[in-house]
């Protein structure tokens, strides 16, 4: 089985974030990006069904800073190839990163009837999961998203995936392949390589290299102001007994009108 890993460079919230001067951006002066999180995930899914299932992993992500980093972190860690993507797509969407990833695939002439295609589930600014299922749209292949584990039958050329729903349902699917997944957790964590090994990858490996132009898609997404959340101190601690707080509980709710 061979296995595209498709991932983007997203802000890391556990850096404290702040505003650009136009009001309208993120300020990129104090600005540090990483894989998102269900990137991360879905790459290590990948590695965990290249060392059952053997195959390659090929990795490529859009260019952003740090994303060279990242790149030779997924070849430490087992991936066999690994592609930069270059191009402009800021303020876009997406259903048109979707199309930029559909572009690079088609291209490069990695999907073949053994080929599974793997991207995180959501990222902070796809919180929905949409890119995922936008690509499998415009590539004409079964799709599905929020994937918690996946089984490779090689003798039919099928997988069967884990699927978490509301309420702690988990679904089972069997497809066959070629098709696109969204993965939210892999089997495991995703594994810990010393800087070190990243290090000594960067004097041996090579990072492809490919341009795509942005895509004829319209900016679905226009910004005009950018607010940090405002601190209100309007916060009340509540003590005392469990009948005393739910007495205070419905007076609070029926000062405020809600009750």
């Amino acid at each position: 089985m061979n296995i595209a890993v498709l991932l983007k460079m997203v802000p890391d919230v556990v850096e404290e974030l702040s505003i650009a001067e136009n009001g309208k951006t993120l300020d990129e002066a104090w600005l540090r990006l990483n894989i998102s999180e269900s990137d991360g995930y879905a790459l290590e899914e990948a590695i965990i069904l290249k060392e059952k299932y053997g195959g390659t992993v090929t990795v490529a992500a859009l260019d952003a800073e740090e994303v060279d980093y990242n790149l030779f972190l997924a070849l430490a860690k087992g991936a066999d190839r690994a592609i930069r993507i270059t191009g402009d797509w800021k303020n876009y969407g997406s259903p048109a990163i979707a199309k930029v990833f559909t572009k690079f695939l088609q291209d490069d002439g990695i999907i073949d009837k053994q080929t599974l295609i793997l991207s995180g589930s959501q990222a902070i600014d796809d919180l929905e999961g949409e890119m995922v299922h936008y690509l499998a749209d415009n590539l004409n292949l079964p799709g599905n998203s929020i994937v918690t584990g996946i089984n490779y039958n090689a003798e039919h050329n099928k997988i069967t995936y884990f699927k978490e729903f509301s309420g702690g349902i988990r679904g089972e699917f069997e497809v066959e392949i070629p098709a696109v997944l969204g993965v939210q957790a892999a089997e495991n964590p995703p594994r810990y390589i010393p800087i070190a090994k990243v290090k000594a990858i960067q004097k041996t490996a090579h990072i492809e290299e490919v341009e795509i132009p942005p895509s004829d898609m319209p900016v679905m997404v226009e910004i005009n102001r950018l607010f940090l959340p405002e601190i209100t101190g309007a916060a009340e601690i509540l003590s005392g007994t469990e009948a005393e707080i739910s007495s205070r509980i419905v007076d609070i709710l029926s000062e405020k009108g809600i009750i």
